[in-house]
């Protein structure tokens, strides 16, 4: 027997003016200790999905399940959810403790009780020491904390958390987004987490739903939404990508070979294209799985070189092709030297690591 789902999102639409879907026929389902990211650009109805979820939003239509049982009746105040917010929502006149301590006040949880269940939160999120502080004297990343410490103190089935990191700076919010991922290990506590950072995501989450146009474009682990691409959309949205336009030449088998505008060959793995010749398509090949001067791998392009952009550990060299498309990659300090702007060069990769795509998949479906 399938073990039931903790959470199950069940055919769910919102509408807010009877025409347009928000969110459009959601089905998906989330583990008991998991920590699942709504992740998507700006519009895609990853945070109206974590509204009705969190009962902020009502569904127009379809239902959503906690532990089988349905939500449709129960308000916000008794589904026993934690939720994070973008903006902090601490209240400016309570200090530290005071305002970890609302959730469990308005709970008419026991004074000793209430007391050990706040240093306890506190003492979590590396907060011992500052009871007695205003929000309004902390940092931004200790009021993120104090907020996550609130949503965490009185035991929650599950955890929703909307940009929560949005607000910080790069440093802090890397620092933050480890934190949280231990924190959530830890307790084994259930998150549902909404970003548009795709890093973030790629960081934090056990499975990832990349959303658009109000629906879910793929669903799995970081690794099989960034090593395997649903569609072209996914491929571009998902980490660093290439893209080189052209037609199918011919088929073989699981690949395919792309005639190139400048009529050079392209062996790359088909994804969702018709197996016939004539068929234009996208490749796409990671920066990472570009190589410079490689004569042994299955695909060999002309190129030259447009600019070399040190970043640290590694260069970002961007690269003309003779038919006007760029493509970038990332490669070792050590080739800064044979890489002067103009030269000219060529650039390899596997057919194993260069996916092909319909042309018309580049848009969300």
């Amino acid at each position: 027997m399938t073990a039931r789902a903790f959470i199950e999102f069940r055919d769910v639409s919102k509408t807010y003016d009877g025409r347009m879907l928000a969110v459009a026929g959601l089905s998906c389902s989330v583990e008991r200790g998991e920590f699942l990211t709504f992740l998507g650009p700006s519009g895609s109805g990853k945070t109206t999905a974590l509204m009705m979820l969190a009962g902020f939003e009502q569904p127009s239509a379809g239902d959503i399940r906690l532990n089988g049982r349905s939500l449709e009746n129960v308000p916000p105040h008794r589904r026993n959810m934690g939720v994070v917010f973008q903006n902090y929502a601490l209240f400016p006149h309570m200090s530290v403790a005071e305002n970890v301590a609302f959730a469990l006040r308005v709970r008419h949880v026991a004074a000793a009780t209430v007391r050990e269940r706040v240093h306890q939160a506190l003492a979590l999120v590396r907060l011992e020491g500052y009871e007695d502080r205003r929000p309004s004297q902390l940092s931004g990343g200790q009021q993120q904390r104090v907020a996550l410490a609130r949503a965490l103190v009185f035991g929650p089935d599950l955890i929703l958390m909307d940009e929560p990191l949005g607000a910080l700076d790069k440093q802090l919010r890397e620092q933050l987004q480890v934190e949280i991922k231990q924190i959530q290990r830890h307790l084994g506590v259930t998150v549902v987490y909404v970003t548009h950072d795709q890093s973030e995501a790629l960081t934090l989450s056990d499975r990832i739903a990349l959303f658009a146009d109000g629906s879910i474009q793929q669903i799995g682990t970081p690794e099989e939404l960034y090593e395997a691409p649903a569609s072209a959309f996914v491929a571009q949205f998902i980490g660093q990508n290439n893209r080189i336009d052209g037609v199918v030449d011919r088929v073989e088998g699981e690949h395919c070979v792309i005639r190139l505008p400048d009529g050079a060959a392209v062996r790359a793995k088909r994804q969702e294209i018709a197996a016939s010749a004539g068929t234009r398509v996208c490749a796409w090949v990671r920066p990472e799985h570009l190589q410079l001067g490689a004569t042994t791998l299955a695909n060999s392009l002309d190129c030259r070189v447009q600019e070399v952009v040190y970043q640290g550990d590694h260069l970002r060299v961007r690269l003309a092709l003779p038919f006007g498309a760029e493509l970038v990659a990332k490669c070792s300090r050590s080739q800064s030297a044979c890489l002067p702007r103009g030269a000219s060069a060529t650039v390899a990769f596997a057919a194993e690591n260069c996916m092909a795509f319909d042309e018309n998949a580049g848009e969300a479906r």
